[in-house]
């Protein structure tokens, strides 16, 4: 097999997503978004339905299923959703991944007031308390994720964005061997916690802090003038080089060994300035070198969202009334 066409890419192999997470952490957004690219979306139909719903599909080229597994699924246990899995992902006639989606238990707690649902893992109980039973119950399910979506403060454009980025396309022979990785960049600030979907995290807070600057302090890592100031620190060649050297090898080996996602996020105490212009140099890097890149400036996004506006573009509503996501570099 060539190196242009990954085993886990075959374009003859049927694509079935699972989609989980947490009541009221855009499950339903999600089935949307994939239903969008043109998958067959089913709702939370009875465990044991599932692979028979699959094989009953299966043999169709291009055929896409994304099915919606939650607490409301009748008969749903943790072990049976991952030995389902299990099996899926064992037929070498599917492409079988699990995506779960979640938010802080605060933003939770929030959505279901402002719709003034019951939880489903406490229908007569306090919200708080089905959420707590609901996140116990599905750790397991976000360990095994191929991918993991924390809608916390991700606008809805934005969702679909990273759905269509996961999700949108299968590699078929002729491509270049780096579609069948996709690389996700967050930047953030530490004080808002870490991505909870990272791979893996870089510290940038031994940099020297634009905040400091008052010409620069309103401005964000996106701005040449910041980016220069942050690039002008003594470490930071030395730093970056050994950053994207160090990703530029570990890319091509995530990909020989099957990883389709991989998302790397940079922090400093903000998230605004030298986060951000690291973020906006390594998708710069990674993408001259062939990688399929996305952005995602926490920070920024939230601060966006904190600022009344009527006229906001069609589409980029947050998730079920959410703010967008968190921010001082």
């Amino acid at each position: 097999m060539s190196e242009a066409e990954p085993e886990n890419h075959l374009p003859d192999r049927q694509r079935v997503v699972l989609v989980t997470g947490l009541s009221g952490g855009g499950k339903a957004s999600a089935l949307h978004a994939l239903e969008d690219l043109g998958f067959e979306a089913i709702d939370n139909p009875p465990l044991a339905f599932i692979e028979e719903m699959v094989n009953r599909a299966e043999g169709g080229i291009g055929r896409r299923i994304a099915v919606g597994v939650d607490a409301r699924s009748r008969g749903f246990k943790t072990d049976d959703v991952l030995s389902t899995l299990a099996r899926l992902r064992a037929n070498p006639a599917l492409q079988a991944e699990l995506l779960f989606v979640l938010a802080d238990e605060t933003v939770l707690q929030r959505r279901f007031t402002e719709t003034r649902r019951r939880h489903p893992l406490s229908p007569q109980g306090r919200v708080q308390d089905g959420i707590a039973a609901e996140l116990a119950l599905t750790e397991p399910l976000r360990v095994a994720a191929d991918v993991v979506i924390d809608t916390s403060d991700l606008p809805l454009a934005k969702l679909r964005e990273m759905i269509e980025q996961h999700f949108g396309s299968v590699q078929n022979a002729g491509e270049t061997p780096a579609t069948g990785l996709a690389v996700s960049l967050i930047s953030f600030g530490y004080p808002g916690g870490l991505p909870r979907e990272a791979d893996l995290v870089f510290d940038a807070r031994f940099l020297r802090n634009p905040h400091y600057d008052a010409a620069l302090r309103p401005r964000t890592g996106r701005d040449a003038d910041v980016a220069a100031y942050v690039a002008a620190d003594p470490a930071f060649d030395d730093f970056y080089g050994r950053l994207s050297g160090m990703l530029l090898m570990l890319l091509p080996r995530y990909r020989q060994e099957g990883k389709k996602y991989l998302t790397i996020a940079i922090g400093c105490t903000g998230g605004r300035h030298r986060s951000v212009a690291i973020v906006e140099k390594l998708a710069a890097t990674l993408s001259e070198a062939g990688w399929r890149v996305s952005i995602t400036h926490r920070e920024l996004a939230r601060e966006s969202a904190s600022v009344p506006s009527t006229h906001a573009p069609t589409g980029t509503a947050p998730i079920l009334g959410a703010p967008m996501l968190k921010a001082n570099s």
